[in-house]
């Protein structure tokens, strides 16, 4: 992403009172397990759930405080998940890209084989003056972006204005982690100074890279990808504003 993006005045996407509680976040959020990686950079506290939230790694986060779950969530979410049925979520293409990663990690956990490769998302950090911008795409046409003020920009659902562009991003994304293997470490905090992260939700686990931004805009396969993000995130932040 290039970094003279200037800050919308309103990001609207979607009303954050409602966002929040459909995602249980807010007064009524879960805490994050205490073997959970939960990394805080931004000053709000949904924000920082909004950012852990991207990557799949602390099922618990998905828990609708106090609400009963219905969905694929109920499976994921049940003391004794089904294999069947999470094998079922994961292989629904048509299921959001982070509720097939959580899935896919249930069924890892489990001891049990996954198909390898399959790109679900992508998120984009770069690390900014007044804080850390964030740009994720999933493979159902999701996008989140985290501005750097903590300001959010929200579209999913089928047909969304920005659906096309971010499924193009995550296409870019699979070239890449075709050419990379999975993180088998914990999840690591958020990048700092000029390092860009490209972290990608993957069937068989976490894959990132990361390095300079001027190196990474410039590598063979960084390149596309920010330039991508770029063309995704003017065009979200343009509709959010509007």
């Amino acid at each position: 992403m290039r970094r003279d993006i200037p800050d919308p005045s309103i990001y609207t996407a979607e009303p954050m009172k409602k966002l929040l509680a459909a995602l249980g976040i807010g007064g009524s959020a879960k805490a994050p397990s205490a073997s959970a990686t939960f990394y805080r950079p931004y000053a709000e506290e949904h924000v920082n759930f909004l950012y852990n939230l991207l990557f799949c790694d602390d099922v618990s986060l998905f828990e609708r405080g106090g609400q009963k779950c219905s969905g694929p969530l109920a499976s994921l979410l049940a003391d004794q998940p089904d294999g069947a049925a999470l094998r079922a979520i994961a292989d629904d293409v048509t299921n959001e890209g982070r509720v097939r990663a959580l899935a896919y990690n249930q069924l890892r956990a489990a001891g049990e084989e996954v198909p390898q490769k399959k790109a679900l998302g992508i998120i984009v950090e770069v690390p900014l003056e007044r804080g850390l911008d964030v740009l994720a795409a999933f493979c159902e046409g999701g996008v989140r972006y985290l501005n750097q003020s903590g300001k959010v920009v929200v579209f999913e659902g089928q047909g969304n204005p920005v659906e096309d562009l971010a499924k193009e991003l995550v296409g870019l994304a699979q070239h890449v982690v075709d050419q990379l293997g999975p993180w088998d470490k914990p999840r690591l905090p958020p990048p700092r100074g000029d390092t860009v992260r490209l972290s990608f939700l993957v069937s068989d686990g976490l894959y990132f890279g990361q390095g300079p931004y001027g190196f990474m805009s410039q590598d063979g396969r960084a390149g596309p990808l920010l330039a991508k993000a770029t063309q995704l995130l003017q065009r979200a932040t343009d509709l959010a504003s509007k």
